[in-house]
């Protein structure tokens, strides 16, 4: 495709819209922050990757001190792989033959790779494709209010453990969990339970893995979790400035979107549809907001226009033609639908990186 990628140098007023833009600044200070305080708490920290999907990104990541990536899929993890990266966990339960001997493929080649499970029907395929000449490194998942997937209890996660130890290919590496919101309490009661049940069957539990960008500066309340996972927090979004984790001036990602008509005093259209903004809510009534212009609203998506409501908008709204930055809700699934994305520092580009994990959804 011969699209416009605009060389090193290049204003933003120059590149083709709609378009996310990375500020450097912003990003190398949001990769600093988070390592510092990992660090001040004694805690590892592992990066998960879907925020970016971009190798050059997780490298400062791992220049900056974090441990290893946290991947989702097994193709996610492939490209990290092939990159070079040699610490990976895959936090997703992996089922079917195809996964599977894909999985096992990765697992030869990768120095230190692990992935999760919280059922014996998922244990039962890693054991039966792994064995003792190469084994995988499995924890089990634990559910501590999220409600999504996850074992229920301490027993059961004991229970799992004892299944994944006892099999040849696999080798028991420990617990982790993605909370709730607000849900230290409960993580650290049932790392703590979980730890003491272990104890019990004489079983080491040597990575206590827990996660979320919302709760990020709240890792230190979960003590015996040995390290954090967190994504979102290398851009950051407007759902993260909503959770108090970061302000405006954090943002790392705006997407750049021209104004293409204003048919209407309280309205004007932009080139950022669907295809550029996530339709992700996330508790939002609208799909983005317009940095610099309050109140100012992207009410509906198509796949080509985002209609923006201007009834509320605190000043004069630009002309057609213009170029306005968007703040997504949720900067990961924007990530997503592009192949490249423009880094920027004081308004010049300095660098176009490709999107290396793209559409690894499986």
């Amino acid at each position: 495709m011969n699209y416009p990628w605009p060389e090193p140098g290049t204003s933003l007023d120059e590149v083709a819209t709609p378009m996310p833009v990375i500020d450097e600044d912003r990003l190398a200070a949001n990769i600093a922050r988070v390592q510092a305080y990992c660090a001040a708490h004694g805690k590892a920290f592992r990066p998960h990757i879907k925020t970016h999907k971009i190798a050059a990104v997780a490298r400062q990541q791992i220049e900056a001190g974090a441990v290893g990536l946290n991947c989702q899929k097994v193709t996610e993890a492939e490209v990290f792989a092939d990159a070079g990266f040699n610490d990976i966990l895959i936090t997703y339960n992996i089922l079917g033959a195809a996964k599977l001997a894909r999985l096992k493929a990765l697992n030869a080649r990768v120095e230190k790779l692990a992935v999760v499970a919280d059922s014996e029907v998922t244990v039962a395929g890693l054991a039966k494709t792994f064995d003792a000449a190469r084994p995988l490194t499995v924890l089990v998942e634990c559910d501590t209010g999220a409600k999504r997937c996850g074992v229920q209890t301490p027993e059961a996660a004991t229970a799992l453990a004892e299944k994944i130890a006892a099999a040849p290919g696999l080798h028991f590496g420990g617990i982790m969990t993605y909370p709730a919101v607000g849900g230290a309490e409960k993580v650290e009661a049932f790392m703590v339970r979980t730890m003491a049940l272990l104890a019990e069957k004489g079983m080491d539990c040597p990575v206590r893995t827990s996660g979320g960008s919302p709760d990020l500066f709240s890792a230190h309340l979960v003590p015996s979790a040995t390290e954090h996972r967190a994504g979102t927090y290398v851009y950051n979004d407007r759902s993260m400035v909503r959770a108090g984790h970061c302000t405006a001036d954090d943002l790392a990602m705006h997407i750049l979107a021209t104004v293409v008509s204003r048919p209407a005093p309280d309205r004007a259209v932009l080139d950022s549809g669907s295809k550029a903004l996530t339709s992700d809510l996330l508790g939002f009534s609208d799909y983005g907001a317009i940095a610099g212009f309050e109140g100012a609203r992207v009410i509906s998506l198509s796949e080509e226009h985002a209609v923006v409501d201007l009834s509320e908008c605190t000043k004069p709204f630009p002309d057609i033609g213009s170029v306005v930055k968007v703040v997504p809700n949720h900067t990961c699934v924007v990530t997503n639908l592009f192949d490249r994305m423009v880094f920027h520092r004081g308004g010049k580009v300095t660098r176009v990186e490709n999107v290396d994990a793209r559409g690894t959804v499986w």
